[in-house]
């Protein structure tokens, strides 16, 4: 059975209802995950979701910003949440599907705007982050494991619209594309977009501060899916949904769609 995944940064789930709704309906994913639902759990609106056939939801959420969910058609047992040493964080939550398959959904602090560690306590929360989720899955099964999210980290050169503009600019820095590498590393993870996709600027962040952001094009690639070698090699194909980005009231983020045979 193939099943299909999502991953989009929604940013305020009950300000962009109508377009989780729409891209439930126009897509049709067995599986949704949220990052930035800028919401407590119980304040969800899930009504919607749940008259289309997600009637499974695995979710934690805290006010006013973080906060992830799993949206799902298929029955799903919720897996233990990490904590990644910010436990006052909802940044998140995993289930797992019917063929035992653990999907994580991750959302990896932005940094602020300036990438000094010793001057930007976000830019260190961000570093320390990414080394605690290094640890935890050092120590996981390396087989089973689907991992996707907003990562915050554009990696490869071909995944900014910039690589030397930006290559000093967070997001893209080398000691965030390294901690970020280690994860994958540690975890043995497969960048599954990229495996399908393995040429070519690719990008699902666009910024609102671009009027014009299709034309302009000055994106990054900050959202992934990445599996274990298990999952990837039955992977039947990943893709940005560009077009998401210029629904009404959008997300600065596109969602990443990938499908698993399973």
């Amino acid at each position: 059975m193939a099943v299909k995944i999502a991953t989009w940064n929604i940013n305020s789930v009950r300000l962009r209802e109508e377009s989780v709704l729409r891209l439930l309906r126009e897509e049709g994913p067995d599986v949704l995950c949220l990052q930035e639902t800028k919401s407590p759990v119980e304040k969800i609106p899930l009504d919607g979701v749940r008259a289309l056939g997600y009637a499974h939801v695995v979710a934690r959420g805290q006010p006013g910003y973080n906060g992830v969910a799993i949206l799902s058609r298929l029955p799903l047992d919720e897996a233990p949440s990490l904590a990644f040493g910010l436990p006052q964080d909802a940044r998140h939550v995993a289930a797992r599907l019917p063929s035992g398959a653990v999907v994580h959904n991750l959302y990896i602090p932005a940094g602020g705007d300036l990438p000094d560690p010793v001057l930007n306590p976000k830019f260190r929360k961000k570093l320390d982050f990414l080394d605690a989720v290094r640890a935890a899955f050092s120590v996981a099964p390396r087989e089973g494991a689907i991992l996707v999210g907003d990562f915050n980290v554009a990696p490869r050169e071909d995944d900014v619209w910039d690589h030397k503009k930006l290559v000093r600019v967070v997001t893209h820095t080398p000691v965030e594309v390294a901690a970020l590498e280690a994860i994958r590393a540690a975890g043995d993870f497969v960048d599954v977009t990229r495996a399908h996709l393995p040429t070519g600027r690719l990008f699902s962040w666009w910024s609102y501060r671009a009027a014009d952001w299709s034309t302009v094009d000055k994106g990054r690639r900050l959202d992934h899916v990445w599996a274990t070698p298990d999952l990837a090699a039955r992977s039947g194909g990943s893709r940005i949904a560009r077009a998401v980005r210029g629904w009404e009231r959008p997300s600065d983020h596109a969602p990443v769609f990938a499908e698993f045979e399973a």
